[in-house]
C-alpha cells in the first residue's frame, strides 16, 4: 500500500487525504482542509480515506502523522488542517503552492 501512497504523492503537485471529498466533505477538519486548498483555485488531487482502510491506516504511517486530513505539497508531508490553516494565515501557504 506505501507504493500506492508514494505515486500518488509524487504525481501530484498537492494530495489531499481526507475523509470525503472536496464537495462534500465528512469532517469538519477535511471541510476546513479543503476549502483551504480549493480557495487558491488550483487543482489538487484528492483521496477519501473512508473508503479503503487500507489507504487510511496507510498513509498514516507514511507520514508518521497519527491523523487526518493530510496534505502533500511537491511530494513532501506538510501537515493537517491546523497547519494548513496556520500556513494560510501567515501566507506561507500561498508560496509553496506557488499561486
Amino acid at each position: 500500500m506505501p507504493e500506492y501512497i508514494e505515486e500518488l504523492v509524487k504525481s501530484n503537485a498537492v494530495v489531499l487525504f481526507m475523509k470525503g471529498s472536496p464537495e462534500a466533505p465528512s469532517c469538519g477538519f477535511s471541510a476546513t482542509a479543503a476549502g483551504i486548498l480549493k480557495s487558491y483555485g488550483k487543482p489538487f488531487a484528492h483521496f477519501d480515506v473512508l473508503s479503503d482502510g487500507d489507504v487510511r491506516e496507510g498513509v498514516k504511517q507514511f507520514s508518521n502523522w497519527p491523523t487526518l486530513p493530510q496534505v502533500f505539497v511537491g511530494g513532501e508531508f506538510v501537515g493537517g488542517a491546523d497547519i494548513l490553516k496556520q500556513l494560510h494565515e501567515s501566507g506561507e501557504l500561498r508560496g509553496m503552492l506557488g499561486a
